[in-house]
């Protein structure tokens, strides 16, 4: 799922391309993108794009007379910039934003159909969109402390919770553990307050380190291939391959339809994180530390 730098990249990038310019109309091509009925879709064509920002994890797309195009890609949606008029790809578009400098495909690689369109008026409708989390990249310190003790969760579901922290996915609080030294499964209410701290830079650096490498490498064209998975990244999405800072292999935890990647050497002292399906699995033969698994 795209997630905060990637978010804040296509926001950038939309905003170079058609803030200040009209929305001819929008083509939908899948029924079950729409989400919202009022105002109806065909309000919006012709009216002026005055900004487009980050909501979450959501693209929001603002037009005159204070009516927004809120746009979720969930796990598999993606944004593209066309030439005017092109058509709706077939089988993954959803649906097609006619602009006169030219026009924004939205599509997604998944039959499982998440990705949204709502249309909202007036800011209070819009709010009804934002989940609450904090915007870690315009907090300070005893702000990221109260929401992060909150309520007394795992690091890694206190991260990527919506209604805690805003626009922080797998991928990244991935990043920002390793970057932390700390463990996924660690309790927020235990943590010492060097560790909070660490936690807190790690965040911000992570953030913002991810956001400027994705801008520059975007340039002035348009986001093209926005994955999850980066050879540049310390831990997420490199199970057994080496920690760039020690050299342990990279460990994971699978849980639902998630996962977690972590070094046991930088994060948990070297001690193993059960994987519930494998140590049930194996048992006793599980092992417990690098050293058992011959790390």
């Amino acid at each position: 799922m795209p997630e905060l730098p990637d978010v804040q990249v296509y926001v950038e990038r939309l905003r170079a391309y058609v803030r200040g310019d009209k929305l001819a109309r929008v083509r939908i091509a899948s029924p079950f993108v729409l989400r919202s009925i009022e105002p109806g879709i065909d309000e919006v064509a012709g009216k002026t794009v005055s900004e487009v920002r980050r909501l979450g994890k959501r693209v929001v797309v603002e037009l005159e007379d204070d009516v927004f195009l809120v746009i979720h890609l969930m796990i598999a949606g993606r944004l593209r910039w066309r030439k005017q008029g092109v058509a709706v790809p077939k089988g993954n578009g959803l649906a097609a934003f006619d602009f006169s400098r030219g026009t924004l495909i939205f599509s997604e690689a998944s039959k499982k159909k998440r990705a949204s369109l709502h249309v909202a008026r007036g800011q209070r409708a819009l709010r009804e969109f934002d989940a609450g989390g904090l915007e870690v990249l315009d907090a300070a310190l005893p702000d990221f402390c109260a929401a992060l003790t909150r309520e007394n969760h795992t690091l890694k579901r206190a991260l990527t919770d919506q209604r805690i922290f805003s626009g922080i996915g797998n991928a990244y609080s991935d990043e920002i553990l390793h970057r932390a030294r700390l463990s996924p499964f660690k309790l927020t209410r235990t943590l010492a307050d060097g560790e909070t701290q660490r936690l807190f830079r790690a965040t911000r650096d992570i953030l913002t380190e991810w956001t400027e490498r994705l801008s520059r490498a975007v340039g002035d064209g348009f986001p093209e291939r926005v994955t999850a998975f980066h050879e540049e990244m310390a831990v997420h999405g490199r199970y057994r391959k080496p920690c760039p800072v020690c050299r342990s292999p990279v460990q994971r935890i699978v849980y639902a339809s998630n996962e977690s990647n972590y070094c046991a050497r930088c994060q948990t002292g070297g001690k193993m994180l059960a994987d519930r399906a494998l140590s049930r699995l194996l048992k006793s033969n599980w092992p417990r530390t690098l050293e058992d698994l011959g790390g």
